[in-house]
């Protein structure tokens, strides 16, 4: 299910954090279905319950999950499907990085640093 590039610059976190993001967006992960207590899944990937932990902190931010003393973690169900101008720019972005050469995980790489870099507005020369 998941698994770590040790090699990899994405910190441990980011990476248990994308892939368990993309399981749910891509319905891997259905809706109220458990996922593995913090303790599980780090002794299981053999890095530190806070790194697990972090990861889950930022899932839930997201609204991917659900954590509850009584029921543990739990998958909440992905919003309505993206518009087909959406789908349509994601092929668009996808085929050009492709092209580019890019792997998915450079892909998402640069999507996830765009995305979060302030937008600044672009050079025109007179």
């Amino acid at each position: 299910m998941i698994t770590l590039n040790e090699a990899s610059p994405i910190p441990p976190f980011e990476q248990i954090r994308s892939q368990i993001a993309d399981l749910v967006r891509t319905g891997h992960l259905a809706d109220g279905q458990r996922l593995p207590t913090v303790r599980q899944l780090a002794s299981d990937l053999r890095v530190a319950p806070g790194t697990v932990a972090r990861a889950y902190t930022a899932l839930e931010q997201q609204g991917l999950i659900r954590t509850r003393r009584s029921r543990g973690t739990t998958v909440i169900a992905p919003s309505p499907s993206p518009s087909p101008d959406a789908r349509a720019a994601a092929a668009a972005f996808t085929g050009t990085l492709r092209g580019l050469g890019l792997t998915l995980d450079d892909a998402l790489t640069l999507l996830r640093t765009t995305w979060e870099s302030p937008t600044t507005p672009p050079h025109t020369h007179p």
